[in-house]
């Protein structure tokens, strides 16, 4: 099988960009998706959370992998930048779902090591078995230079005695690189030090940010090479359209509806 050479291209620019310093805000549809590449970002990933709470389900596993899948490629059409897929925890048949990533146009994914949201996690062994299988899938399908970023969910569960923590994911990073992971997402950690220590190790470190976390400077100095922000853009646009509403119903004013976008710009996105 072949993909078309302008994925192939994508992939190649997003595992570039990795060499660097890479901040990935999330989308979670089309429209979301173009904005963020108006605003100069050099690529994009999807937000599980996002695009579940877009197409009316939950966070954590509850949308089904076609239903992700589409909405995924709704925004790989949307723009030019390389777009790396939530996967979540696979939907089942990793190798299913890596297909269908490539077959759309995606050129990464994050593959999570959770069973649920909240744990259990796979064991070490599973989860290298997963990592193998989405390899074997992207060199399937054509497109071997699709970025598998690893999660692990110690930290964003509290899986295990708190001392026990780090040596567990330096552990895990250990194997899912020998079963061919190219980075390394621990969401849930924050703390600096313990993020330098991670980042001496064999993978590249992609942490989750948002408010009250270090600033990006202070990640990358750290020793951190990717930066996304989860559900977070998200949220906040959730809240303009909470707070909007809340306005108008109650003091029935237009102050929350200061300041946004121009219509013209926006729709401009879209009319080619």
């Amino acid at each position: 099988m072949t993909v078309d050479v302008k994925t192939t291209e994508k992939a190649l620019r997003l595992r570039a960009l990795g060499e660097g310093v890479l901040v990935l805000p999330n989308a979670w549809d089309a429209g979301s998706a173009a904005v963020i590449e108006a605003a100069g970002a050099s690529a994009i990933a999807t937000t599980s959370g996002g695009v579940a709470w877009g197409i009316g389900r939950g966070d954590g596993q509850h949308a089904e992998r076609e239903e992700m899948l589409a909405a995924a490629a709704r925004i790989v059409a949307a723009v030019d930048l390389p777009v790396t897929v939530d996967v979540e925890g696979g939907y089942g048949d990793v190798a299913a779902t890596v297909r269908g990533v490539v077959a759309m146009g995606g050129v990464g994914i994050n593959l999570e090591d959770s069973k649920a949201a909240g744990g259990p996690l796979h064991t070490v062994e599973e989860q290298c078995e997963r990592i193998r299988a989405a390899r074997a899938a992207a060199a399937g399908a054509g497109l071997p230079e699709l970025v598998v970023n690893a999660r692990t969910d110690v930290f964003l569960f509290g899986i295990g005695e708190e001392s026990g923590r780090l040596g567990e994911v330096l552990a895990r990073i250990e194997a899912y690189a020998a079963a061919g992971a190219d980075g390394i997402f621990v969401p849930g950690l924050l703390d600096l030090e313990a993020l330098g220590e991670i980042a001496r190790g064999p993978l590249p470190v992609n942490a989750m940010a948002g408010p009250g976390a270090p600033s990006i400077a202070e990640l990358t100095k750290a020793g951190v090479r990717r930066v996304s922000v989860g559900t977070a853009v998200a949220q906040a646009a959730y809240a303009a359209a909470h707070n909007a509403t809340r306005e108008l119903l109650g003091e029935g004013t237009y102050g929350s509806l200061g300041g946004p976008l121009d219509y013209g710009t926006l729709n401009g996105l879209f009319v080619k």
